[in-house]
């Protein structure tokens, strides 16, 4: 956090929940400049009042460490509050009613819309590329489908890339998949200017400081993003305090760019595969609705053991988007391969991540702990998707959709878990996602509130290479939120019942630095 932004000297915290390891009854907290100096009771709590600057009474919130959102796209995330919203539209004439009325309320160069998902509609299949002309007369349109791994475009967008029809994955109905859909997102992002993407990631950034995240993972890639953004979040953090950005740029042999903008690791969104609802993840077996579909594969093991190799030589963390079986055959047979080339020790000393890891065995899960690879996943796909009667089950049958997003084997295996949203497929919402893996539909993959909580926490931190931030603590950053919840353990996290509204976040403090204040709160 920059010293231009000015820092509380002494503050005490008191009359609360502080969630802190080892301190069931913690109750106060004391910072001095942006490092916690101590956390106790109440009753000790007197012995700080005196000298400190500012005492705050908490009035029974709870603090906690601030999340982490281990996949998170910025821009993506900021035009998508600005476009048009798809999530959870019923029908698709009421998709293109919102579409039809956002173009008549935005002078932006480009229609963009977030989130339709046409298993929700009915007979009929998708929104065609017509009807987008239609509802949105002479205008670029891009619409993502949820999961973000097609869309459909109008003609105007077509229009500036025509390439769009001779590349793998184009449909004469505007429906755009694989090598179309990465250049449609591309011809997209070109009509979007400077200031409005500028504008896009700061929104982002606040929406995730208004839901108590105090880190993101950047996850950026060509297909996806532009490198432009890493300069784009830096200034904006010079001119405002923001939660951190963690970089990742998802391009295979991008070292000069990787230490020109400072990233973490070449990992992310380096696709193997695609998504389970597009029918683009990669699949051992046929799709259980498209008996002639198994998905796509964009690497193979030897580009997988090249990306590793290269990465592990340079001190990056290499990475890659995994979802479908096998998609992870894949990743996994390059890992080993990796392995036998560079050693065990050097493959594990780099901590690889890879993104997402919904249909993983118990073979796959021993190479990921025994290879120290960190499994970044999204419960709130779970939620979303999962259970019997959900999209995976109507795309996989109820077999293998059981099987998928197993955090509990993985957890007990000793796989790093890293909790994210890969926002703007699911939204910026921590304690969602911490639900999700409680409330798991497979219950015997369900985590205790302990666990998924410390996933969306110490996880992401760990996730970056970083096992020393994620927790309360004398001696550690000033970097927490505080919570107005309801119902808590005696460790002061929410049992988070179905049932009972999600704590609402109204403060969230990095380094010392107030990012975010509901109004009112003035911490």
């Amino acid at each position: 956090m920059s010293a231009a932004f000015q820092r509380r000297s002494r503050l005490l915290l008191r009359g609360g929940v502080v969630h802190a390891p080892g301190l069931p009854h913690a109750t106060a907290m004391a910072i001095e400049d942006a490092t916690i100096t101590w956390i106790g009771d109440d009753a000790a709590a007197a012995h700080f009042a005196p000298d400190a600057h500012r005492v705050v009474d908490l009035d029974g919130a709870l603090v906690t460490p601030c999340f982490v959102d281990a996949h998170v796209h910025l821009a993506q995330t900021g035009l998508a509050a600005r476009g048009v919203g798809l999530y959870g539209v019923a029908t698709r004439d009421e998709a293109l009613d919102r579409v039809a009325r956002h173009a008549v309320g935005t002078d932006d160069p480009i229609i963009l819309g977030f989130g339709w998902d046409e298993t929700r509609w009915g007979p009929g299949g998708t929104i065609t590329r017509d009807e987008v002309d239609r509802a949105a007369p002479g205008r670029p349109a891009y619409l993502a489908r949820v999961d973000g791994h097609s869309a459909v475009v109008s003609s105007a967008l077509l229009e500036r890339a025509p390439e769009l029809t001779t590349l793998a994955g184009w449909s004469a109905d505007g429906r755009v998949e694989r090598d179309a859909h990465h250049r449609a997102r591309v011809a997209a992002d070109r009509l979007v200017g400077p200031a409005m993407r500028t504008t896009a990631i700061r929104d982002a950034l606040r929406a995730a400081a208004q839901a108590g995240i105090g880190c993101v993972h950047e996850i950026g890639a060509p297909h996806l993003s532009q490198l432009d953004d890493f300069a784009r979040i830096e200034a904006i953090r010079a001119e405002e305090p923001t939660p951190g950005v963690v970089c990742y740029w998802g391009e295979p042999g991008a070292y000069d760019a990787a230490a020109e903008h400072g990233c973490r690791g070449l990992a992310g969104d380096l696709c193997i595969d695609g998504s389970i609802g597009s029918r683009t993840a990669a699949m051992q077996e046929p799709y259980a609705d498209a008996a002639d579909r198994r998905g796509h594969t964009y690497l193979d093991e030897t580009q997988v053991r090249d990306h590793v190799v290269g990465c592990t030589r340079r001190g990056l963390q290499a990475g890659f988007h995994v979802i479908g079986d096998r998609a992870f055959a894949a990743a996994a047979a390059g890992l080993r391969a990796a392995a036998a080339e560079l050693g065990v020790a050097a493959v594990t000393g780099a901590r690889h991540r890879l993104e997402h890891v919904e249909m993983v065995d118990g073979v796959g899960i021993a190479l990921l702990a025994d290879l120290g690879v960190s499994a970044s996943v999204q419960p709130a796909f779970d939620a979303a998707w999962g259970g019997d009667d959900r999209l995976y089950a109507a795309r996989l049958g109820a077999q293998r959709a059981g099987a998928m997003n197993p955090f509990a084997a993985m957890a007990a295996a000793g796989v790093g878990l890293a909790f994210g949203s890969d926002s703007p497929v699911t939204p910026l919402a921590p304690w969602a996602g911490v639900r999700a893996a409680v409330q798991h539909r497979t219950p015997a993959q369900r985590l205790t509130v302990t666990a998924a909580f410390a996933a969306h926490t110490q996880g992401g931190w760990r996730a970056a290479g970083n096992d020393s931030a994620g927790w309360l603590a004398a001696g550690m950053p000033a970097t927490y939120a505080v919570w107005d919840t309801h119902d808590t353990t005696g460790g002061g996290l929410p049992e988070l019942h179905p049932d009972v509204p999600l704590p609402l976040c109204t403060a969230t403090v990095i380094d010392g630095v107030a990012v975010y204040n509901l109004e009112g709160a003035n911490l």
